[in-house]
């Protein structure tokens, strides 16, 4: 039985951090023998705000060495970096001559981005259009995202069946999979904003490499509701975060936790919580101490990823282009 393909992929910027292992690494490790995985490193994404460069090198190793070591194996999952591939640039142009100038306006992400500022870099604007050829390159049947990210998967899906229209079967359609245990983590000092490897303050996330008294101390300084009393609902959105956490580290069912805590303070849950997160990250700090010591290996294992989707990426480009009349 074929698997399905699926592709994802994460920026390289900032510190890797807790959301970005719950809300997809540890779901792409857990699949990875169920799935044909392709990860991408998607560094020219990154450049669409200004980055410095030798920080930018460093991060595009860091979040290699993050994946590799939440558990996704290189030799079961392709993982590579994005511009090693010129095929997503050159797809991403055939894209914007399909794509409509409102559809990118439309786009949510765009408008937070660029809110308030005089000037936005064109990369800004239709990098959409760079993660719909990042998708479409490799036939991907499945990408999971979280909610936020559905609009860009609907784009490509749009794109796609737009030059499909005109050229039968030039794309295959992928389907968003969100996860509903997959839950979206937020921000520790601000539950109505996602948890941001770009947050100006370190105390809103929880970095992949914090120790362990760190990780304390972000725990205890998290934001949380009014009142004592440990609930899981919206009312309470702080709280619910924290729980989530909790269940995206344990598997432990958030009606089970408030079970545990009830008669119990915020002091307790936190204090517990910090334990949970801290034992949750032990081994992939571990993993990353190792890899850490063989940068050959984690350069290895780029190269071999970026070989072992080229095939695919240069057929699909191939046949797009011959089909617009290009080759």
């Amino acid at each position: 039985m074929n698997k399905k393909r699926v592709f994802s992929g994460i920026q390289p910027t900032g510190s890797a951090h807790i959301g970005n292992y719950l809300g997809a690494i540890k779901h792409w490790a857990a699949e990875q023998d169920e799935k044909d995985n392709i990860f991408c490193v998607v560094d020219l994404h990154a450049i669409t705000l200004p980055q410095d460069p030798e920080e930018l090198r460093a991060n595009i190793l860091e979040t290699a060495k993050v994946i590799m070591a939440s558990g996704v194996d290189p030799e079961k999952s392709a993982i590579f970096v994005q511009s090693n591939r010129p095929e997503h640039s050159e797809l991403a142009w055939v894209l914007n001559c399909y794509t409509q100038m409102g559809e990118l306006s439309r786009m949510t992400q765009y408008k937070e981005k660029g809110a308030g500022k005089q000037s936005v870099p064109v990369g800004l604007y239709d990098y959409p259009v760079l993660m719909a050829a990042d998708i479409l390159l490799y036939d991907a049947q499945e990408v999971p995202v979280g909610d936020d990210q559905k609009q860009h998967v609907e784009l490509a899906r749009n794109i796609a069946k737009r030059i499909n229209g005109k050229h039968k079967d030039a794309f295959v359609l992928p389907e968003p999979n969100i996860k509903k245990e997959a839950a979206r983590i937020m921000a520790l000092d601000n539950p109505k904003k996602k948890m941001s490897k770009s947050a100006d303050g370190a105390n809103s996330y929880i970095a992949i490499r914090d120790d362990a008294e760190t990780i304390r101390r972000k725990v205890r300084k998290a934001v949380t509701d009014s009142g004592t009393e440990i609930v899981y609902s919206k009312d309470k959105p702080a709280l619910a975060n924290l729980i989530n956490i909790y269940t995206g580290f344990t598997g432990d069912k958030a009606e089970d936790i408030v079970k545990n805590y009830q008669g119990k303070g915020y002091a307790d849950f936190k204090n517990d919580l910090a334990e949970v997160i801290i034992q949750g990250l032990a081994p992939i700090q571990d993993k990353l101490e190792e890899l850490d010591q063989h940068p050959e290996y984690v350069a290895k294992a780029l190269a071999d990823g970026s070989q072992r989707v080229a095939p695919i990426a240069a057929a699909t480009l191939s046949r797009i282009k011959l089909e617009i009349g290009l080759g």
